[in-house]
């Protein structure tokens, strides 16, 4: 088997349920893999800690209690920072915005949370996602992956630098004229925008 920071999320979700490995070995190679080359990156802007040891541990006790698993049962996810998850701030990239804590998940979250998935860590976005390119106020810049002197692209390069390092199997981002579509491009990974 690959490196677990190398799989896919469908690969994830069904080492999980096969018992193969644990949504917390999972997690904790996936928080690794953030120390190992954010620092250079800085895609993940926050790492959810206990809450999200605390879904992984759940979930692997769901496994082994023969629980019904969602098809993302297990499998830590990155969201974006203007994408509202319960207890954390919604920044929209900007400093007014960094103690805006969101009172409840955004669907898109609540139906990750529902198919199995873990929200893991926030990614990084331009602010108020208003730029092809992603640098925060807040934040600050994003860089490619692949070379750090290119645009990770905007506004969810966050997303599109921490997928394609492998710090993350799965992300949710936000587009309305590119802001997943330009990122994808520039760091060579796959996104979907949804109609």
């Amino acid at each position: 088997m690959a490196e677990l920071w190398q799989l896919g999320a469908i690969e994830i979700a069904a080492a999980i349920r096969n018992r193969e490995t644990t949504s917390r070995e999972v997690l904790d190679a996936l928080v690794e893999r953030v120390d190992t080359v954010n620092g250079d990156l800085n895609a993940v802007v926050a790492v959810l800690g206990d809450e999200a040891e605390k879904a992984a541990e759940a979930a692997d006790r769901a496994v082994v209690d023969g629980e019904r698993l969602g098809p993302l049962h297990g499998v830590p996810i990155t969201v974006k920072e203007n994408i509202d998850v319960a207890g954390w701030p919604t920044t929209q990239g900007v400093p007014a915005l960094a103690e805006a804590i969101a009172p409840v998940d955004a669907p898109v979250v609540e139906r990750m949370r529902a198919a199995g998935a873990i929200p893991f860590a926030r990614t990084n976005l331009p602010d108020f996602g208003l730029r092809v390119h992603t640098d925060s106020s807040l934040r600050g810049l994003t860089r490619n992956p692949w070379d750090p002197d290119v645009t990770a692209g905007g506004s969810s390069g966050g997303e599109a630098s921490a997928l394609a390092s492998g710090m993350s199997p799965l992300g949710l981002g936000n587009d309305l004229g590119g802001s997943l579509r330009n990122p994808a491009h520039c760091c060579g990974i796959a996104s979907i925008k949804p109609s």
